[in-house]
């Protein structure tokens, strides 16, 4: 990955994690990452970044890939459901 271009990746992940309200420990957990590979992937210290980890990352975010790596817009940062909304979803789709 260009270094440009992955400083600009990295700073558009941390700014949506910090934009959720996430410590990196608590981003690392929902990507799917030890908490100091994700920390060394942030601060810049890993630069060979796999693209199973840029999809974990994205899917961290709640946004898709290719929106991640849009730099010419602003990704559409959704929140997670709160766990009640999550437990009704999973009950109406086992009673079906």
């Amino acid at each position: 990955m260009a270094n440009e271009t992955a400083k600009r990746l990295l700073a558009r992940v941390r700014e949506i994690r910090e934009t959720r309200g996430l410590s990196q420990e608590a981003f690392a957990e929902k990507a799917g990452l030890t908490y100091k590979y994700y920390q060394h992937v942030e601060s810049g210290r890993r630069r060979d970044i796999r693209l199973s980890t840029l999809e974990k990352l994205a899917k961290a975010c709640g946004v898709e890939l290719s929106e991640l790596l849009n730099f010419e817009t602003e990704p559409m940062v959704g929140e997670d459901p709160p766990a009640e909304a999550k437990r009704e979803t999973a009950t109406r789709r086992t009673k079906k």
